[in-house]
């Protein structure tokens, strides 16, 4: 298995933190074979399907891919500023650069299966995927003994140790830089969009804004310092260190010397240069939360908790930490307010329960110039959710790992890990039947043209959604090529589920999909799942975007309300590579849509089914290509049915039949 050229910093880091991790004997084994792995990551797909399916594709459109690959030979010439390479690469070579995502996203599987002690290496994974790594640092040791005062000296020192890589990643910005950072994130929280063709004062004044936003993130933040912010603190999630907490503070404080907003028995209220430390007791406790707190941990007992949860209170205050342990507890942030990191880092943990979470924008894991991470361990948690909330991220690093659970994730777009400008917002689920659902809030710009007299409601009617695995940028559309230079790349969307039978439901732009230079990836590795998607779904790319949709195993079922464009799919120079893996019986009924393997504006689109007896119904598509483009269906095994419902001319899909369709098309059924 290769090992992503962006990764290998970040395994270098792995190496000093995880000496027991199966990810370093297979670093190892990869400098040295002689070294065998104790276990092996999961097989990449693509390196499994790619011999046979490339060698078709090169036997029938290998004209046609060289075109593509040369017209992408210059991508970083266009305009959209701060390209990552994730995405240049998969423009430029996108077997190789697809290949590479998937396994950076089986990297961050394998660690998220080792719960959240592997959250510091994590966040060097999906950060180097956006080209950042992280500066080293020696950590805060544990206390060894179950005195209050050793234990107080670690929290202490801990939010000191962050405290200062945060002042170091921010050092060379003045103070009316950072206030602008800190408001911008909000500002952008409440009106991003992925494209800006109407040029008003008021959008103007936006676009250069989101610019200067950008420019201050990537040329006068010293990021590495930043992420070792977020790891010093994740250290505070170490189970057995949290476990000794009860014993070292056994007795509550004194009625009346609870801080003002608390409620509840409270172990432990100490004031720090960072801010105030609580620790509340086994009991119900209400936490009704401020800049002025800096760590909260509750030792159990059904909480609820209201205001700045684990969230930065303001530029001068940046790192915030909610740690619960126990009980069904109820969160119910501010805007910009849980798990949400700007000018610095904000990280909830929930440690047990069946939780929920009621999240405004910009909040669940959300990083804005700053890195947010929610983390909940046990339970069957809900998450309740605006726009750009779980696992989002502009000019920064949203998180939100659930470890176990039957959950349900419901947002109103760019949420469940969308990844906008020099952003990486993930979503890993690791065990549980889990429903995933984005949409019906946001109107699509495409019901002007579609459907003119429609309203929301009727069945023509469209919303946007732009989430569950997307990656997005700011579009600046304009002949004038001083405003297309505006324009920014777009970062890196990924959501990860490990095992269970999900739903996954949305609205348009969403299920792995990519949108002007944003890299857009869903990974779906075991389970019988149901998609239902619209427009631009389940593997889908627009305007230089890049797309990777892989379910790995299982009886699955595909469905979109249309009306164009899901599974395998590619728009102007996008790049996308949709694959249902295993030999599961699986169902596409993508009537009211075109797809599996569709192209235009030289687009490369590959859908590939491994095997199993499968249902196919599409409008069109089905390997159709046009326009320069290169667009393929295959399907390796299995007695398949067919259902082509507008018909090309000469054209009928069928079983184990291999038919060309120029130019640049292709449908092989074996």
């Amino acid at each position: 298995m290769t090992i992503p050229s962006w990764i290998r910093p970040a395994l270098a880091v792995l190496l000093l933190i995880l000496p027991g991790c199966s990810l370093v004997q297979e670093f190892f084994s990869l400098i040295n074979p002689q070294i065998a792995p104790v276990s092996r990551m999961r097989e990449s797909v693509i390196a499994r399907i790619r011999p046979a399916v490339q060698a078709s594709f090169d036997a029938e459109t290998a004209d046609v891919h060289a075109q593509i690959v040369s017209t992408h030979a210059s991508v970083e010439t266009l305009p959209g500023r701060f390209m990552r390479r994730a995405a240049v690469q998969s423009l430029k070579q996108p077997w190789d650069g697809l290949a590479s995502i998937e396994v950076t996203g089986l990297l961050v599987a394998e660690l998220a299966e080792g719960g959240s002690l592997n959250l510091a290496a994590i966040l060097d994974v999906l950060e180097a995927g956006m080209d950042r790594t992280s500066e080293f640092h020696q950590p805060v040791p544990f206390p060894t003994t179950f005195a209050p005062d050793d234990h107080i000296e670690f929290m202490t020192a801990t939010l000191e140790q962050a405290a200062r890589h945060r002042d170091t990643a921010f050092a060379d910005l003045t103070d009316a830089e950072r206030q602008f950072l800190f408001r911008h994130g909000q500002a952008l929280a409440e009106h991003y969009t992925p494209q800006i063709s109407l040029f008003t004062e008021q959008t103007v004044a936006q676009i250069k804004a989101t610019g200067r936003f950008a420019e201050l993130l990537e040329e006068r933040v010293n990021y590495a310092a930043l992420i070792a912010d977020a790891q010093a603190l994740a250290r505070l999630a170490n189970g057995r260190w949290l476990r000794q907490l009860a014993e070292a503070f056994p007795k509550a404080l004194p009625a009346g010397q609870n801080p003002p907003g608390i409620t509840g028995e409270v172990m432990l209220a100490q004031r720090t240069s960072e801010g105030l430390i609580v620790i509340g007791g086994p009991g119900p406790n209400t936490y009704e939360l401020d800049q002025r707190v800096a760590l909260v941990i509750d030792l159990g007992g059904d909480d609820l908790y209201r205001g700045s949860i684990g969230a930065s209170g303001d530029e001068q205050h940046g790192n915030a930490v909610v740690i619960d342990l126990a009980g069904n507890d109820t969160y119910e942030g501010a805007p910009m307010g849980l798990a949400t990191g700007r000018l610095g880092v904000g990280l909830v943990i929930d440690r047990a329960g069946d939780d929920v979470y009621q999240l405004h924008q910009g909040s669940g894991g959300a990083g804005f110039a700053g890195l947010g991470m929610l983390v909940d361990m046990q339970g069957n948690d809900v998450y309740m959710g605006d726009r750009l909330t779980q696992g989002a991220a502009i000019g920064g690093l949203g998180l939100l790992l659930d470890l176990a659970g039957n959950d349900r994730y419901t947002s109103h777009g760019f949420a469940l890990g969308f990844g906008g400008p020099l952003g990486v917002g993930a979503v890993v689920d690791v065990a549980g039947d889990d429903r995933y659902q984005c949409g019906g809030f946001i109107p699509s710009a495409y019901n002007a043209q579609d459907a003119p007299q429609a309203k929301p409601g009727d069945p023509l009617f469209q919303y946007d959604c732009f989430g569950l695995g997307v990656g997005s940028g700011l579009r600046v559309l304009a002949k004038q090529p001083e405003r297309q230079a505006q324009s920014l790349a777009g970062g890196w969307g990924l959501l990860i589920d490990l095992d269970g039978a999900d739903q996954y439901q949305s609205a348009n732009f969403s299920q792995g999909t990519g949108y002007f230079f944003g890299t857009g990836t869903l990974l779906d590795l075991d389970g019988d799942d149901d998609y239902q998607a619209a427009r631009y779904g389940q593997g889908a790319s627009a305007h230089y975007g890049v797309a990777l949709f892989i379910d790995r195993h299982g009886d699955d079922r595909y469905h979109s309300s249309g009306p164009f464009y899901n599974a395998g799919v590619a728009w102007d120079h996008g790049v996308s590579l949709t694959i249902d893996a295993g030999t599961g019986k699986d169902r596409y009924a993508i009537d009211q849509s075109t797809g599996l393997g569709k192209a235009d504006y030289t687009g490369w689109a590959i859908f590939v089914d491994e095997g199993g007896a499968d249902a196919y119904a599409v409008k069109l598509g089905f390997g159709e290509a046009s326009e320069k483009s290169l667009a393929g269906f295959v399907d390796l095994g299995g007695n398949d049915t067919y259902a082509l419902l507008a018909p090309a001319s000469g054209f009928r899909p069928a079983n184990g039949t291999t038919v060309p369709r120029p130019p640049g098309g292709f449908f092989s059924d074996r």
